[in-house]
């Protein structure tokens, strides 16, 4: 029979019984009351020496709290609990972040079905195992990743605010990146130079804006005139992806293209109106992502896409190229580092972003990072 016992400085109970094992048991009851106390300790022992699950028996010591206290517990769904702390994260980061949760917590939310209308804390670890399972036969494992990274981050937010006594998530291990695509590359200068060839003039001056800043398509996209700072030699954005104000030197091929292109005497005019368009439109750069690869496929250095539907479906892995607007990204980061320009230096110019790489990153001067910038090629 299960035995009550108190620690001379604790005001509340603590249960003692012996498992199925006969190994001893101590373990809090949460109450000062003696009938209550001795009413959860049996509960305990009883759990402890059958095969009931942790489930169950949390479901009972519910119970009991709710008959000896007269209050019903408060069951937060998983549904309820992804919308109350977006809600909280909404003013908190970054717009492109809150869209990442949302979509990938609605994907947790759909795989669940029913159970995500049950109390979160019936999510257990085989549920987000299964989801990342799921995943891995729907998308690339990068992908799988990150939206395994969401779900972590809701059930860490969830234990941190005791909305769950335990974090289901916490041991679920990533997905492992399997090379099921062509490995990512950097441009030639060459090959620069014929997609040039080929561009119009906005892509042309959104391919130079990505070779010479290092900056995402979206970013890109999105420039007015008043990011640009033609007698500071500065271009000033904040990124869409990580919020980051970044002040990049204009390195001298980009700022001869600037100065040939006729002036505005509205600031907020955007550098490129149809590419902003479309981003301000839909809310991302996906469709500009395509355009591009077609633009690779007319310079004869991408495989052309089939417009027509190769019946694979939505949920189906894709094959990522080897090149895309991001590696403009890549290639500036490549040629700057076979410059032997400082990797800090090389990091904070693009804007990789992690906590050593900020820790380098407030040591870098405006100097060096000018410096930097004047050793890209000029293509012009």
């Amino acid at each position: 029979m299960a035995g009550l016992w108190k620690r001379n400085n604790s005001k509340n109970y603590a249960a003692v019984f012996r498992d199925k094992n006969g190994i001893r048991r101590c373990i809090s009851t949460g109450t000062s009351n003696r009938r209550e106390a001795r009413k959860i300790a049996d509960t305990y022992e009883a759990a402890a020496r059958t095969k009931r699950t942790l489930l169950q028996t949390r479901k009972v010591i519910e119970r009991l709290h709710e008959e000896m206290t007269g209050e019903t517990i408060s069951r937060v769904t998983t549904r309820s609990r992804v919308t109350d702390w977006l809600a909280t994260k909404r003013p908190e980061i970054a717009f492109t972040s809150l869209g990442f949760y949302q979509n990938s917590l609605g994907k947790f939310l759909d795989f669940l079905g029913p159970k995500a209308d049950a109390p979160i804390s019936e999510v257990t670890k085989a549920d987000i195992i299964a989801f990342r399972n799921r995943l891995l036969t729907q998308v690339s494992a990068k992908t799988a990743n990150h939206d395994l990274r969401a779900v972590k981050t809701l059930f860490k937010s969830a234990r941190e605010d005791d909305v769950v006594a335990e974090d289901p998530a916490a041991f679920v291990k990533s997905a492992h990146n399997r090379a099921t695509s062509p490995n990512k590359r950097s441009f030639t200068i060459d090959e620069l130079r014929i997609v040039l060839d080929v561009a119009d003039p906005e892509w042309k001056s959104m391919i130079l804006f990505g070779l010479y800043t290092g900056q995402r398509l979206a970013d890109v996209a999105t420039l007015r005139w008043s990011n640009v700072d033609l007698v500071k030699g500065e271009i000033r954005l904040r990124t869409r992806k990580t919020d980051k104000v970044m002040i990049l030197p204009i390195a001298a091929p980009l700022r001869r293209y600037l100065e040939g292109l006729p002036s505005s005497d509205d600031m907020s005019t955007p550098l490129h109106p149809r590419a902003f368009a479309v981003v301000a439109r839909q809310g991302k750069s996906g469709a500009l992502s395509r355009h591009f690869i077609e633009l690779l496929g007319q310079a004869g250095i991408r495989e052309k896409q089939a417009h027509r539907s190769r019946g694979i479906g939505r949920s189906v892995q894709r094959q990522a190229g080897a090149l895309s607007f991001h590696s403009l990204r890549r290639t500036a980061t490549t040629l700057l580092h076979e410059a032997g320009v400082p990797a800090a230096v090389v990091q904070s110019l693009i804007g990789h972003d992690s906590d050593e790489v900020h820790q380098l990153y407030v040591a870098v001067g405006k100097d060096a990072l000018a410096s930097a910038a004047a050793r890209l090629p000029d293509l012009l």
